[in-house]
């Protein structure tokens, strides 16, 4: 096995991804750990972690895997990658359960594009991998269920298992050999953190933006979003702010405030901030570019 991994190890650093090894046949990283520091090389000036000795050398890596068939682990953050991690349901035996492609392909579509084609690895438990190149200066982190459930990302603190490594329930083979797409700006502009957390206070809408109607529309529809069922938070925002969206499109209505109203709506019931600016902005655009004329609704 050390053959096959150690090419796995060194294509991946050809990529310019960098490396590390995990113990063989799992997805543990194979380095020892801060307590089993033994303060030498490459530890001396103190512990570093995996993050920090993944490498793309390839006499590094060499050295490493010619000791054993380790799997390789691929440092997110370093490599300039985002890795955005679809998984399945806990429960595999429903099928009524959506998986994690399912629910990210709709997040697309919710934001008006189709799943970007980049490089992708199916996992061995069924999921799948897509990578993305970062954008230049931007640090992102990890995320579990930010974008939605079932979908997670990798970046700086994260690792991923790479192509050609086994498990006990399957080997990680590429679906595809395309590079790593540029990850799009939607997704980036989803997983920017919040500013700051604003603290949910009753909706009380500028009476200087808007008219008289749009506004009372607004205000209403805004009141069906906070009183909506739980299964049905997002699917209610969509419809609202759809409705919305005509006085957007004659003018009565600033979009801004549109937004601001329901996001606040949407975040107070329980929805993901990232949920609610991707669902407001498909329902605002697609309601604005269906509107009727005034005289015609």
């Amino acid at each position: 096995m050390t053959g096959p991994l150690l090419r796995a190890a060194l294509e991946a650093a050809g990529r310019g991804w960098h490396v590390f090894p995990l113990r063989p046949g799992t997805k543990r990283p194979a380095l020892h750990g801060e307590a089993a520091c033994p303060r030498t090389a490459p530890c001396t000036r103190g512990h570093m972690k995996w993050e920090q000795r993944a490498t793309t050398d390839p006499h590094r890596i060499r050295a490493t895997w010619s000791r054993g068939p380790y799997n390789v682990g691929i440092a997110t953050g370093p490599s300039g990658l985002l890795v955005v991690d679809l998984d399945l349901p806990k429960d595999n035996g429903s099928s009524d359960a959506p998986s994690g492609a399912t629910i990210f392909a709709a997040l697309c579509e919710r934001a008006g594009h189709s799943v970007p084609a980049t490089y992708r690895v199916p996992t061995a438990s069924g999921g799948a991998h897509l990578y993305f190149a970062a954008p230049p200066r931007v640090r992102l982190g990890n995320t579990a269920g930010t974008l939605a459930p079932l979908v997670d990302t990798r970046a700086w603190g994260g690792y991923v298992v790479a192509a050609g490594s086994t498990t006990p329930t399957g080997t990680y083979t590429a679906a595809n050999d395309s590079p790593a797409a540029p990850l799009p700006g939607w997704l980036l502009e989803l997983l920017q953190p919040a500013p700051t957390a604003r603290p949910i206070a009753p909706l009380r809408l500028p009476a200087v933006d808007g008219s008289r109607a749009a506004l009372a529309a607004l205000e209403a529809e805004c009141v069906v979003v906070a009183t909506a069922p739980e299964m049905q938070r997002n699917t209610t925002l969509n419809r609202c702010a759809f409705k919305v969206g005509r006085f957007v499109a004659w003018g009565d209505l600033p979009r801004h405030v549109a937004e601001e109203a329901f996001q606040g709506a949407g975040e107070a019931v329980g929805l993901t901030a990232a949920e609610c600016r991707a669902t407001i902005r498909s329902a605002l655009d697609s309601s604005i570019r269906k509107a009727r004329p005034r005289d015609a609704a």
